[in-house]
């Protein structure tokens, strides 16, 4: 990064699958940039499909390189797991996105490569609930 350039915005994917959250952490990994960070949480500590306090914990402070965070969680408890850990750590910064899974982490990714600052991040991976795919 040069020094000139502000933070990256980082992304963080919360699945309910590992696998899931690593399939679309691949995609938009192709089509971004290396200097945006992206961070998976998906599964339980013990492998099986749910969510982890710990896993979500981890990934807001891997992804956050001083720019925010935009986490894109993919069902209801998800969203419930990053919002408990965002309470307990409110030094955080970082913002839940109402978008889906991923269309809103491909429109996050693009955004953030492009070097947007994280309420446009956030826009972004919002409006991509209303794209059309034909």
């Amino acid at each position: 990064m040069y020094p000139f350039m502000e933070p990256s915005v980082g992304i963080v994917l919360v699945s309910h699958s590992a696998e899931l959250a690593a399939g679309v952490g691949e995609l938009i990994g192709q089509i971004g940039s290396e200097d945006v960070p992206v961070a998976m949480a998906g599964g339980t500590d013990d492998g099986s499909l749910g969510t982890s306090y710990r896993r979500v914990r981890e990934a807001l402070t891997a992804a956050d390189r001083g720019g925010g965070v935009v986490v894109l969680p993919d069902l209801g408890s998800s969203v419930l797991m990053t919002r408990t850990v965002l309470q307990d750590h409110p030094h955080l910064d970082a913002v839940i996105a109402d978008a889906p899974f991923v269309e809103g982490a491909v429109a996050a990714m693009v955004a953030a490569a492009g070097g947007a600052d994280l309420a446009t991040v956030l826009k972004s991976a919002e409006e991509a609930r209303n794209a059309h795919k034909f």
